[in-house]
């Protein structure tokens, strides 16, 4: 049988703000992708959201990005690569001290926003994450797109490389994700993001924003936590993907 793991990025608050309804979507996803306080995240969020997956068995990934709060980490950020591999490692630390006083511990690391676009291509920022995640624990997998600089730097370094899909984002003719200042970008119509992760889980392919056909081979799909209707999303996703015989359970 066809498996996926879904993915979802949670603790996305600082302070009293709330973007991500954690607690909900922590009943649906098999990992969640945890702000590690440089786009979103505080030390409470973070606690907060390990100790809420440790209880439900989901795993526990280090999203981490940019310093950029203001701009929630979407916005291009020129940063040398000694100073992004600290970062890197910095914020993979913070979050393995809240998830081990959970009782678990991360389990892979994804990069967010404008580091996730980035590293797609730029060698140099790619390998800086890499250095990043080695210096953390060099045992930890690494989620991004196929295809991307970043999983052909892990692999060279021996770290896991997991290709990762979006249920609700355009992709291009070449795979890539369409710039989120596009026309677009994001898919809403619920209905068109599930028939995207069934196609996705069980072929491997999506239909491209210009209306092609793209092979993109991943395991694991993220279905987005600060979009309007976002648990209802993720639920409906994942009841439609084992109704259409694939299995949903955090990647190998």
């Amino acid at each position: 049988m066809t498996s996926i793991d879904l993915n979802a990025d949670l603790g996305e608050g600082f302070g009293r703000w709330r973007l991500t309804d954690d607690e909900r979507l922590l009943s649906v996803v098999t990992s969640a992708n945890v702000a590690c306080g440089f786009h979103a995240g505080d030390p409470a969020t973070m606690r907060r959201v390990c100790e809420l997956a440790a209880e439900r068995g989901v795993r526990i990934g280090a999203q981490v990005s940019y310093r950029d709060l203001a701009g929630f980490g979407r916005r291009a950020m020129d940063v040398p690569p000694a100073e992004l591999t600290a970062e890197v490692a910095y914020q993979i630390g913070a979050l393995e001290v809240f998830a081990r006083a959970a009782g678990t511990r991360v389990s892979y690391v994804k990069p967010h926003g404008a580091l996730y676009n980035r590293v797609v291509h730029d060698e140099e920022q790619a390998g800086a994450v890499v250095d990043g995640v080695r210096l953390a624990d060099p045992s930890l997998p690494v989620l991004g797109l196929p295809g991307s600089r970043l999983l052909e730097y892990a692999g060279k370094a021996g770290l896991p490389a997991v290709t990762e899909a979006f249920a609700d984002r355009a992709y291009t003719e070449q795979g890539t994700l369409v710039p989120r200042g596009q026309d677009g970008a994001v898919v809403t119509d619920p209905e068109a993001v599930v028939e995207r992760s069934v196609g996705l889980a069980r072929d491997g392919a999506v239909t491209s924003h210009s209306g092609t056909r793209v092979d993109v081979r991943a395991r694991s799909l993220c279905v987005h936590g600060d979009t309007p209707g976002a648990v209802e999303l993720a639920r409906l996703v994942r009841q439609r993907l084992r109704e259409s015989g694939v299995r949903v359970e955090a990647f190998a």
